[in-house]
């Protein structure tokens, strides 16, 4: 599938708000703590190394469809670290689609169950105040660049939503707090906060929407709910 370069200006501009979804959740500090405390103590984990189709590369924030060889530099590397998964996951509805999305994208089955709970609580057809829709709460925008036609369909939706979590673990280096904060403020916001860790954004936390920092701890909640 390609995507011209102007349709990922816009979809990396483009905040993932959705006001409906955001409830009382942990502190966005308290929760970014205990991450980052369970983080220190745990043994290190090999990740997985996930390439990106043929012909795409990863640069300047955007995803570029290139013409012609690209070339390989550390500069413009094709492959990315991504998340580890922690296992097994409980079974939700839409589990194959899910599961299936994960494994192509090199996402975690946990993140994913954890954005669609916190979005749309598994509702196929949630619309929110600021106009995102379906299971992951896709804007127009977004759906458009990463080829959604019908962001009500399942099986679009998760597929883009969790290309769209791929690419943003790509250009956060797999910082979970900092991909759901882009998630739902926009990376062009996150990203021009200077900080490059989770533990820099939540020493600025006070800089997010006070939105945004409870829907870092929902999905962080979630995700520990669907973690067997």
């Amino acid at each position: 599938m390609q995507i011209d370069p102007i349709s990922w200006k816009s979809l990396t501009d483009s905040p993932q708000v959705n006001s409906n979804s955001i409830g009382s959740a942990t502190g966005f500090v308290d929760v970014l703590s205990s991450m980052l405390a369970e983080e220190s103590t745990s043994q290190p984990v090999e990740r997985s190394i996930t390439q990106l189709a043929p012909g795409v590369t990863f640069k300047d924030g955007l995803l570029w469809q290139q013409l012609g060889a690209v070339e390989e530099s550390p500069s413009s590397s094709t492959s990315v670290e991504q998340l580890n998964d922690t296992g097994a996951t409980k079974s939700t509805t839409f589990e194959d689609l899910i599961t299936s999305a994960g494994e192509r994208y090199g996402v975690p089955v946990s993140l994913i169950k954890a954005v669609i709970d916190a979005e749309s609580s598994f509702n196929p057809n949630a619309v929110s105040s600021a106009g995102a829709k379906g299971l992951m709460q896709l804007m127009d925008g977004t759906a458009r660049g990463l080829g959604v036609s019908n962001p009500f369909d399942p099986a679009q939706n998760i597929e883009g939503g969790t290309k769209y979590l791929s690419n943003l673990i790509q250009r956060f280096g797999g910082e979970i707090a900092m991909v759901l904060a882009a998630y739902n403020a926009g990376p062009t916001r996150i990203a021009g906060m200077g900080v490059s860790t989770d533990e820099e954004l939540m020493s600025v936390s006070q800089q997010l929407p006070k939105e945004t920092q409870a829907y870092i701890g929902k999905v962080m909640n979630a995700r520990s709910k669907y973690t067997l």
